[in-house]
C-alpha cells in the first residue's frame, strides 16, 4: 500500500457478506494491496472505511478487490455521498430475513429432537420423518451458510461460514449414508442421546438431530447479534433522526415553509415554541429557553436572546424566536457530531489488531485440526461415528463470532452512548490513551473558568452611596471598550438601571479611564492613575484591594471629585462543577494541574478554590505545548484540557486531548475527546466511558479467546457432543453482545 497523500477522500462502502472476523481480515487485505488505499473494515457496521489517493485508485478498483475477495462491495450512490452515514446502518443486515429461517428450522427442529433424543418417541420408520424434518432445516435453514462459504471457496479462501457448513454437511451426510448403507435403517431400530458419544458405535448412530439443532442454534446467534447490532447503531441513528424536516423562512416579510434541505446560510427562520432549531444560527429577534440535552447531555434548558448562539435539533422551550442560519447541511454541529461518532466506530482499537492477526489464520489452522481429529480417532480404532462427531465438534466449537464481535460492537455501543451524553471519542485509538494517563493540564480560562467575567463586588468608604458609586463608575467604564470595562457596566446597569452620559472621556492606555459625569470628574484604574500608592488608601479598601487579589479577582480603584472612594472587582467565574470535577479526576488516579497565562497568586487562588495543588502560572500562549512537552518529559502520560485557538496545539502534543465543546473549531478538530457541554465534568464522564469501554472490549476478547482455547481441545478428544458446541458457540456470540450492550447503560452520574 502507498501512502495516502493529504489530497486523498474518504468513502463508506458497505460489504454486507461479511460474517466474521476472518472475512474482515481478507477484505481488508485486498483493500489495502490497492496502491494509495488505507481501509479499515468493521464488522459491528458491515462497512469498510476507505481512504485513497484519487490519482491511484477508484470507486470501480474497491469493488473489484472486494469481490475477489469473495464479497459485495455496495458503493454510496450519487445521492447519499461518499460519506454518507446511512450507509452504516444500512449495512447491518435486517434480522429479519434471519427471524424467518430461524422461526421454520426452531418448528421443524423441536419434533426431530424429541423422536431423535428418546426412544419412546422412536416409532417404526421415524429415521425416515428425522431425515424429511432435518433436510429443510440443514439446507434451507443453513443456506446463509453454505452460500457464504461456496463463495469463499470460490475464491480459495474460508471463513467462519465455511466451518459451520463443514460440519453439518457432515453430520447430515454422514446420517444419511448410515441410514442407507449401514445398520442406522433397519426397521424399528432405537437410539437414545448421549452426552458424551461412545466409542463403539459404528454404523448404527444418525446425526440429523446434530445437524439441525447446531444449525438453528447459529440461526438464532446469528438472529440476535444482528438485532443488537441495530440496537448498538441506535444511539448514532437517533442522533441523526434528530434533525428538523422542515423549517419556516422568512423572505420579504412573508414566512414560507420549505424542507430544511433548502435552507441556505444568511436565511432568516422561524422557530416557535415546541419546535427544533432548522440549523445552526444566531438570534436576531427574540428570547426563550433552549432545551440543548439532545446536543449537549445538558437538561437544563438555556436562556436565549438576540446576538446568542443557537445549535440545530435543539428545542425552542417557550418564546418565539427569529434566527439566521449560519451553517447548514455538512457544516452544522449535529452533522460534524454525526461525523465524529462514525469515524470512530468504523476505526480499530490498536488491542483489535492481535485479533485480526488470529482471525487470518485461524480458520485454516481449525480445518486442519478437525482433520486431525478425525483420522486420528479413525486409526486408533474408536469408530467411524465417534471420529465423525469429534471432527464436526471441532468445526462448529471454533467458529470465531464472538472475536470478530468483541471489539466493534463495543465500540459501536460506547460511542453512540457518548454521543448522546455530549461526550465525543475521536478514534478507537483514544481507550488505549485514557488507560495510560497519569496527568490532567487544565487550562484556567474557559475551561476551569466560565471565561466570561462578572462584577464580583465593590467596597465603598464610609459615606458613599452604593447606587450612586454604580451609576458614576458604569458610566465611565461604559464608554471604554476594554473586557474589564465593559464586565463593571454591565453590572452596574444590571444593578441600578441605565447610565447617564459621559462627556470628556479619556482612555489612559495601560492605566484605566477617565471623565466626566454629572458634573463630577472619574477616574477609574490603577493606583498611579487615581493618584495614589497603595500604601495611601483607605484601610477599608486597601484590605479589600488585598482580598480581591487573594482571591484571584482583578480589582481597580475609582476616585471622583478628588478622592479615591471605591473598589471594584470584576472576576472570571469559576464553572460551579469544577471542584467537583476535580475531585472525581483525583478518584480516578489523575494528577490535576492548573495551566494559565494568569499572574501567580491569581492562579493559585482559583487553584485552591477547586482543589488542585499544582499550578503552572503566566503562561504565554504560545509556550502551552511547551508546558506539555516538559511534563512528558518527566515521565508523565498527559491529557491536555482546553478550549481556545490557543490551546490546539497542546492538544496536539498531548497524549489525550480533551476539548470544551463551546470552544473554536480548531481546538475540537485538534482533541481526541470533546466535551459538547462545556462542563469539565464531562473530562471525568469521558475518560469513564472511554475506560468503560476498553474493559468491555478486553473482556470480550477474553472471553472469546479463552473459550476457543478450552472447548477447541475439549472437542478433539472427543468429549464434546456437537448438539453442545453448537449451542456454546451460540452463547459465546450472546454473551459478547449482551457485555457490549451493558455500555448503553453508562451515565455520567
Amino acid at each position: 500500500m502507498d501512502t495516502v497523500t493529504e489530497n486523498s477522500q474518504h468513502i463508506a462502502i458497505a460489504v454486507d457478506d461479511i460474517n466474521c472476523a476472518s472475512c474482515v481480515s481478507k477484505v481488508e487485505k485486498k483493500l489495502n494491496a490497492l496502491d494509495g488505499v488505507d481501509a479499515s473494515v468493521n464488522f459491528a457496521t458491515k462497512t469498510a472505511s476507505v481512504n485513497f489517493d484519487p490519482e491511484l485508485a477508484g470507486s470501480d478498483d474497491f469493488v473489484r478487490a472486494v469481490d475477489s475477495a469473495g464479497y459485495t462491495a455496495t458503493l454510496p450512490t450519487e445521492h447519499e455521498g461518499a460519506d454518507s452515514h446511512d450507509h452504516m446502518h444500512h449495512s447491518v443486515a435486517s434480522p429479519n430475513a434471519l427471524k424467518h429461517r430461524l422461526i421454520v428450522s426452531a418448528i421443524l427442529t423441536l419434533p426431530l429432537t424429541l423422536i431423535s433424543m428418546n426412544s419412546a418417541f422412536q416409532f417404526e420408520y421415524w429415521q425416515w420423518v428425522v431425515l424429511a424434518l432435518a433436510t429443510p432445516v440443514v439446507f434451507w435453514g443453513g443456506l446463509p451458510f453454505h452460500r457464504s462459504a461456496l463463495k469463499a471457496a470460490r475464491h480459495g479462501a474460508s471463513t467462519m461460514d465455511t466451518l459451520i457448513s463443514i460440519g453439518t454437511l457432515a453430520a447430515f451426510f454422514w446420517s444419511l449414508y448410515a441410514l442407507l448403507f449401514g445398520d442406522a435403517g433397519e426397521i424399528g431400530m432405537k437410539m437414545t442421546f448421549e452426552l458424551v458419544p461412545g466409542k463403539s458405535h459404528s454404523l448404527d448412530q444418525l446425526y440429523f438431530e446434530t445437524a439441525a439443532i447446531v444449525t438453528t442454534f447459529l440461526l438464532a446467534g446469528r438472529f440476535f447479534e444482528e438485532r443488537a447490532k441495530r440496537r448498538a447503531g441506535d444511539a448514532l441513528k437517533a442522533l441523526l433522526d434528530l434533525g428538523a424536516k422542515d423549517v419556516s423562512i422568512l423572505r420579504d416579510g412573508n414566512e414560507t415553509k420549505v424542507p430544511v434541505a433548502e435552507l441556505t446560510a444568511g436565511d432568516h427562520f422561524l422557530v416557535r415554541p415546541g419546535e427544533k432549531v432548522a440549523t445552526d444560527g444566531v438570534v436576531i429577534e427574540g428570547s426563550s429557553a433552549v432545551d440543548e440535552s439532545l446536543i449537549t447531555g445538558e437538561s437544563i434548558p438555556v436562556e436565549k436572546a438576540e446576538g446568542d448562539r443557537v445549535v440545530g435539533a435543539s428545542v425552542n422551550a417557550s418564546g418565539r424566536l427569529v434566527v439566521e442560519a449560519t451553517r447548514v447541511g455538512s457544516e452544522t454541529a449535529l452533522a460534524q457530531i454525526s461525523r465524529l461518532v462514525e469515524e470512530a466506530q468504523t476505526g480499530k482499537a490498536p488491542v483489535q489488531r492481535l485479533a485480526d492477526r488470529i482471525s487470518a489464520v485461524f480458520v485454516p489452522v481449525v480445518l486442519v485440526l478437525a482433520v486431525t481429529t478425525l483420522a486420528f480417532w479413525l486409526i486408533e480404532g474408536s469408530g467411524s461415528s465417534f471420529a465423525i462427531s469429534a471432527a464436526v465438534s471441532v468445526l462448529i466449537i471454533a467458529c470465531p463470532c464472538a472475536l470478530g464481535l468483541a471489539t466493534p460492537l463495543a465500540l459501536l455501543v460506547g460511542t453512540g452512548r457518548g454521543a448522546r451524553l455530549g461526550l465525543l471519542i475521536k478514534g478507537p485509538q483514544v481507550l488505549e490513551s485514557t488507560r495510560k494517563v497519569d496527568t490532567v493540564l487544565l487550562d484556567k480560562t474557559g475551561t476551569v473558568t466560565t471565561g466570561r467575567m462578572e462584577l464580583a463586588g465593590i467596597t465603598l468608604v464610609s459615606g458613599t452611596d452604593r447606587a450612586e458609586a454604580l451609576r458614576l463608575v458604569g458610566a465611565v467604564e461604559d464608554a471604554s471598550e476594554h473586557p474589564i470595562a465593559q464586565t463593571i457596566a454591565t453590572g452596574a446597569r444590571e444593578e441600578v438601571g441605565e447610565l447617564p452620559p459621559v462627556t470628556d472621556f479619556v482612555n489612559r492606555e495601560g492605566s484605566g479611564v477617565e471623565g466626566t459625569v454629572e458634573g463630577h470628574r472619574i477616574a477609574v484604574g490603577k493606583p498611579s492613575l487615581v493618584g495614589v500608592g497603595t500604601d495611601g488608601l483607605p484601610a477599608e479598601l486597601d484590605s479589600a484591594l488585598e482580598a480581591a487579589r487573594a482571591e484571584g479577582q482583578t480589582a481597580v480603584l475609582a476616585a471622583w471629585d478628588g478622592e479615591v472612594r471605591a473598589v471594584v472587582a470584576v472576576a472570571d467565574t469559576v464553572r460551579p462543577t469544577s471542584a467537583r470535577a476535580i475531585e472525581e479526576l483525583k478518584e480516578l488516579g489523575l494528577e490535576p494541574i492548573l495551566l494559565t497565562g494568569d499572574h501567580d497568586s491569581t492562579a493559585r487562588a482559583v487553584a485552591g478554590r477547586i482543589g488542585i495543588d499544582e499550578v503552572i502560572s503566566e503562561v504565554l500562549p504560545a509556550d502551552k505545548v511547551g508546558a506539555v512537552k516538559d511534563q512528558q518529559a518527566r515521565g508523565r502520560v498527559v491529557a491536555m484540557v482546553g478550549d481556545g485557538v490557543n490551546d490546539s496545539p497542546a492538544l496536539a502534543q498531548a497524549d489525550l486531548g480533551l476539548s470544551i465543546g463551546t470552544g473554536s473549531d480548531v481546538a475540537i478538530e485538534a482533541s481526541d475527546l470533546t466535551l459538547i457541554s462545556g462542563d469539565p465534568l464531562g473530562a471525568v464522564a469521558a475518560i469513564r466511558l472511554s475506560r468503560a469501554t476498553l474493559r468491555t472490549i478486553k473482556q470480550n476478547l477474553f472471553f472469546a479467546f479463552l473459550y476457543n482455547v478450552i472447548l477447541i481441545p475439549v472437542a478433539m478428544t472427543g468429549l464434546l457432543n456437537p448438539i453442545l458446541a453448537g449451542a456454546a458457540m451460540a452463547l459465546s456470540s450472546i454473551f459478547v453482545v449482551g457485555n457490549s450492550l451493558r455500555l448503553r447503560a453508562f451515565d455520567v452520574g
